[in-house]
């Protein structure tokens, strides 16, 4: 399973490193990631350019996408990879708006 996690932070850190764990992880890309995240491919998108990450997820066809930061989240990426038929793992804009 190609799994794409987006953000760079601690929180960002500690999803890849247990994802990593998982038997059905295969590759595990991190964006923008950072040095200390080794258990995956850090690919240079910052999370808040959605369009550039949709973009990634569909060309590399990723089984699934995990949303870290809330920033991505207010502007509604889940509501955007759900509609271009992707999985992703993370509340709507709406809810997000919660927070």
């Amino acid at each position: 399973m190609k799994i794409l996690v987006v953000g760079g932070g601690g929180r960002e850190h500690a999803l890849v490193w247990k994802i990593s764990q998982s038997s059905l992880a295969g590759t595990i890309y991190c964006a923008p990631g950072n040095p200390g995240i080794k258990e995956a491919v850090t690919i240079p998108i910052e999370a808040q350019d959605i369009d550039g990450l949709l973009s990634f997820a569909k060309n590399e066809n990723i089984d699934l996408t995990v949303i870290g930061p809330e920033a991505p989240l207010a502007k509604g990426i889940v509501d955007i990879f759900s509609e271009n038929g992707l999985k992703v793992f993370g509340p709507s804009a709406g809810a997000a708006m919660l927070e």
